[in-house]
């Protein structure tokens, strides 16, 4: 339920935050948020990040929809447990549809987070859940899948059916 709850948050703060610069901004136009190092800009982003396959709106939907089903399903098979992993499937299916549904409805994603001090790609609250569900997703991965969730998995599909060492 909390997971569900901080999905819905996220969701509606990136769209509501998308909402609100797209009506009070003109495009390209930027605003100081932190004077020197991040700033709002309005910018239209028919790519993915770093604007790969940019103006290929069609099929970044595509992939995007197939790897949101995928991680739902990982999540309501419950694949992984552990609450790490729980919060990376999560922070990634609510940004993937965050930009799925601008990319539906607006033919493009509206980004607005730019560093002052690096040239780094616009970004907004989506990209951010995705980015950090990532980083948790590979943390749980290499640290934890093996020691809790492995095993789990291998006794249910196992239950001792299996030849000691392979049936070798």
């Amino acid at each position: 339920m909390v997971y569900a709850a901080a999905a819905v948050l996220l969701f509606l703060g990136d769209q509501a935050l998308k909402l609100w610069v797209a009506g009070n901004f003109a495009l390209f136009e930027t605003r100081p948020l932190l004077p020197g190092f991040l700033e709002l800009k309005y910018v239209q982003n028919t790519g993915g990040g770093w604007s790969v396959l940019s103006e290929h709106t069609w099929l970044l939907s595509i992939l995007t929809a197939l790897i949101m089903a995928a991680v739902a399903v990982v999540l309501a098979r419950r694949v992984v447990r552990h609450p790490l992993g729980v919060w990376a499937c999560t922070l990634i299916l609510t940004g993937g549809l965050g930009n799925l549904v601008d990319r539906l409805r607006l033919g493009y994603v509206v980004d607005m987070f730019n560093f002052q001090f690096i040239p780094f790609p616009v970004f907004n609250i989506a990209d951010m859940c995705i980015v950090a569900g990532m980083i948790l997703g590979a943390a749980y991965y290499l640290f934890l899948y093996e020691k809790v969730d492995a095993p789990r998995k291998r006794g249910e599909e196992g239950r001792g059916d299996a030849p000691p060492n392979g049936g070798q």
